[in-house]
């Protein structure tokens, strides 16, 4: 287990629309709802999680944006193709933006079939099908 993600905790700027965004998702994708106070939540699978936090009201002068200092986008393995399809279907219903619309679903390549979208805060996330 050593050197394996333990956890990632990401401050956002609105707690309870990341966690209508982030419990759909990572619901979808097998995780569970670990743990929950007023001002986070979280989500685990396996022995990893994922925090979301309330930002404190004085950080929220500066908004989050993936090309700066930072986390770029967090990317997530998809069980097939057809998973990959299928929350490509349900991103769009729910409104979410699809990034790279016009090289989806090889925007990472020819052999490298992915959705990738942004969450509420604009952060980048990503599907990924295994390689065939």
């Amino acid at each position: 287990m050593q050197g394996l993600l333990h956890h990632v905790e990401i401050y956002v700027s609105n707690l309870q629309r990341s966690k209508e965004f982030w419990g759909w998702l990572l619901e979808q994708l097998g995780y569970e709802v670990y743990q929950q106070w007023e001002k986070g939540q979280s989500w685990k699978l396996g022995e990893t999680y994922l925090v979301f936090v309330q930002a404190e009201e004085r950080f929220l002068d500066v908004p989050y944006h993936r090309s700066r200092v930072g986390l770029n986008h967090l990317a997530f393995h998809a069980a097939s193709r057809a998973k990959v399809d299928e929350l490509t279907h349900s991103l769009t219903e729910r409104n979410v933006a699809i990034l790279y619309q016009d090289k989806h679903p090889f925007a990472g390549g020819n052999d490298y079939y992915a959705v990738f979208f942004e969450d509420p805060d604009r952060i980048k996330v990503e599907l990924v099908a295994p390689q065939n």
